[in-house]
């Protein structure tokens, strides 16, 4: 509880530090868990961003997984503003989430989908993955097919990748797992052909969205546009530089509870060279 009150002290410094003043676009709450706090603190956490992001914000996103969603939550979220939700659906196969190492059950997520319609925002995503051990392309058509009778605004659709720390990485280090890129490119290709039939527009190599339900947020990163990013491992593009924050939680936590504002642990800056050569590899997403 302190490390919290102490990253949404931290949060509200990081807003003040941006000098002259300007207003944000879009806000993403995200590339994490922020489902976990309860009602109280996102409210607390709402109400930074609200205060310090200004009037006229054109989209904000936060992330859930199916097992956090409750109305009270939505609720403040809903009354603060909040414009989209992108829902950690994964897979609608319960041995494949159990496989991913979800903890929640494929009617669990449809409860929280419909709540999440019942409450309504203006904008919902659906996140998929594939390419799971064990999953087949047929799994994976009713997952694609399951989503569109969903109707949501938005699907997402990532192909696994194995992160360090995790049980799945485990596995592909002895070699009881493997990557296999054909059968990788099977998946991409059959969402690349039915989500547009299902009027969802490709518009970037994993994302798929009814007309005008793009995400801005993520569109701004890719043309290569700044942002400000909070919060441990959080990047940042901004005055010139990119830079990424400390990734441990509790040397966050420890420095912001000195008063501190905590340092960052990559800082480059940019030349128009690097940013040419990033306009084109981003755009290769587009």
């Amino acid at each position: 509880k302190n490390s919290i009150k102490s990253y949404l002290s931290g949060l509200s410094l990081e807003f003040m530090r941006v000098s002259p003043p300007r207003l944000a676009d879009t806000i993403f709450v995200g590339g994490g868990t922020p489902g976990v706090l309860s009602a109280v603190q996102l409210s607390e956490l709402c109400g930074i961003v609200a205060k310090a992001g200004g009037e006229g914000i054109l989209e904000w996103s936060v992330e859930l997984a199916p097992a956090e969603v409750t109305e009270e939550k939505l609720q403040v979220l809903k009354s603060y503003g909040v414009t989209r939700i992108s829902l950690g659906v994964q897979t609608f196969d319960p041995v494949l989430l159990v496989e991913l190492g979800r903890n929640h059950h494929p009617d669990k997520a449809l409860r929280a989908y419909d709540l999440i319609r019942s409450v309504g925002f203006p904008s919902v995503n659906i996140d998929l993955i594939f390419g799971a051990p064990g999953q087949t392309l047929d799994a994976w058509e009713h997952d694609i097919h399951r989503v569109v009778e969903l109707q949501p605004d938005h699907i997402s659709t990532y192909c696994l990748t194995f992160e360090e720390d995790t049980a799945l990485y485990a596995r592909l280090a002895k070699g009881e797992l493997c990557i296999d890129p054909e059968r990788e490119a099977a998946f991409y290709e059959f969402a690349w052909e039915r989500l547009p039939r299902a009027g969802y527009e490709q518009y970037e190599i994993s994302n798929f969205a009814r007309p005008g339900k793009q995400c801005l947020h993520n569109l701004n990163t890719w043309h290569m546009n700044e942002w400000l990013g909070y919060g441990p491992s959080a990047s940042s593009q901004f005055g010139g530089k990119r830079y990424r924050n400390v990734a441990d939680l509790e040397s966050w936590a420890d420095t912001l509870s000195a008063g501190q504002i905590p340092p960052h642990e990559e800082e480059n800056t940019l030349t128009p060279a690097d940013l040419g050569r990033d306009a084109v590899l981003f755009g290769l997403r587009l």
